[in-house]
């Protein structure tokens, strides 16, 4: 990230957010003063109902950054050791895969895109059922073949 010019500094994120916490509530109570009833109530719904999500999305990515990078760092050094050629790509796969989920659990957490989030987790979790079966269906036919007529020569030696 740093290569490419983005600087991320979780401690100054948080910071402005709860920096910004602060000024509506204080803004808050200050509009109260004045009588701005209509406004107070505005700020209140989101300050009461809507920051607190946002906070919670911010540290799943806050935390999802660390856990991709270590996760990274353990499946390259893992598959080095192991001698596999391909640890990099490896990684880079889990990385992401990681920050994938992290960005729509923040985005549901935010109330964002719940329904999407939900359809392209259910069409993975299917994609992978699908796949492993296919996988084992077409690797393993010629296996369960000799099982089935294995079984097929035991049933007719007992009959």
């Amino acid at each position: 990230m740093a290569k490419a010019g983005f600087r991320l500094d979780s401690g100054a994120f948080i910071g402005g957010l709860v920096r910004w916490f602060l000024i509506i509530v204080f803004l808050i109570a200050s509009i109260e003063v004045i009588g701005l009833s209509q406004v107070n109530a505005f700020l209140r719904d989101v300050v009461l109902a809507y920051l607190p999500n946002v906070i919670v999305a911010a540290l799943i990515l806050v935390v999802a950054a660390f856990v991709a990078n270590a996760i990274q760092k353990i499946i390259v050094g893992s598959a080095k050791a192991a001698g596999v050629p391909s640890s990099q790509l490896l990684g880079g796969i889990a990385k992401w895969a990681i920050w994938l989920f992290a960005i729509l659990a923040a985005l549901y957490q935010l109330g964002i895109a719940g329904v999407f989030a939900q359809t392209l987790f259910t069409g993975f979790v299917a994609m992978l059922a699908i796949a492993g079966g296919l996988a084992f269906g077409l690797g393993a036919k010629e296996a369960a073949g000799r099982y089935i007529e294995k079984l097929r020569q035991d049933i007719s030696n007992r009959g």
